[in-house]
């Protein structure tokens, strides 16, 4: 198998191992083409002393450490602070700060096939309160724990890999579990079957294409939560989400369309807005959480760009 071949059959897991390191699916996406650049000009020197496979993980951690250097942390606006008791607040402050980005599973799927086990730990390690909890930790905080607990890699070769020591590694590796427990949510119910989470996505997108609050209502727990990324404004509990939901999103009937589709191993759907002109235009993409047999978080990242990234169309026809 040459270079090429083999890159290729790793792309998959290069991209999913840059998106956790940096929270965006657009920047993992240049890192990887990066790593690639890297590797082609460096085959010469590679001395074959660990597998193709590490040597490319090594290149695509500290790529992405040195993207790090240059940029804040991402961020959810759950992340940020308390959430806002006034459903009718206008008051949605706009932030400028880097926001996480969702990562279609298409994305994933135009960087290559996997086989369904590993397909399976893939998504688990994508999912949005993970990539989200790992934001929190310093950036070889985040490398050491990935390498170790997502790659499977052994301490040695992490110290060799970043080129510190191992009790460095081990150090970083403690104080990352540590703060990885501070702020990654309590696992609750058991991950919804497949089945559960596509009929749960079909009854929300008729739902909001129908604007019916009351099927809404029967879909969330009682603690639903709604965020949007680009405002630090959010809200938790059906007592305040609901009529947020009713006042300010849900709109005449006729007037949404959406598109089931996944992201980050999660249901998800693209959201729709007619225009003027009688067709629809692309307006964000949403992806749900869902615990036990209802949806327990709604994420919304405004922008056709992940809409896109999802492989739908920017615009449907009226």
């Amino acid at each position: 198998m040459g270079f090429d071949e083999e890159f290729d059959a790793l792309r998959r897991g290069l991209l999913a191992h840059c998106y956790r390191m940096l929270g965006s699916h657009h920047d993992a996406e240049d890192v990887v083409q990066e790593v690639y650049l890297r590797a082609r000009k460096g085959l010469a020197a590679f001395e074959g002393r660990s597998s193709v496979k590490t040597w490319l993980y090594r290149i695509a951690t500290n790529a992405s450490l040195t993207a790090l250097n240059h940029g804040s942390r991402r961020v959810i606006p759950s992340g940020l602070g308390a959430p806002s008791d006034d459903p009718d607040t206008h008051d949605v402050e706009q932030l400028t700060t880097p926001w996480l980005e969702p990562l279609p599973d298409a994305a994933l799927a135009r960087a290559g096939v996997s086989d369904p086990v590993h397909v399976v730990l893939e998504q688990e390690s994508v999912r949005l309160a993970f990539v989200a909890a790992l934001q929190h930790l310093a950036p070889r905080q985040r490398a050491v724990l990935l390498l170790h607990e997502v790659s499977a890699w052994k301490v040695q070769e992490i110290a060799e890999a970043l080129e510190i020591s191992v009790p460095a590694v081990k150090s970083l590796l403690q104080r990352a579990r540590s703060r990885l427990e501070e702020v990654r949510p309590a696992p609750a119910d058991p991950p919804a079957s497949a089945e559960v989470e596509r009929e749960l996505l079909d009854r929300w997108i008729r739902a909001f294409e129908t604007t019916d609050i009351a099927a809404i209502e029967k879909l969330v727990h009682d603690d639903f939560a709604i965020e949007a990324t680009g405002h630090r404004t959010w809200f938790r509990g059906i007592a305040v989400c609901l009529p947020f939901v009713e006042r300010q999103l849900l709109q005449s009937p006729g007037e949404l369309r959406l598109r089931a589709t996944r992201a980050n191993g999660q249901p998800a759907a693209a959201s729709y807005r007619r225009d003027a002109s009688g067709h629809y235009r692309a307006t964000h993409l949403v992806v749900l959480t869902v615990v036990g047999d209802r949806i327990a978080r709604s994420t919304n990242f405004p922008g056709a760009d992940h809409v896109v990234a999802a492989g739908l169309p920017a615009v449907l026809p009226g």
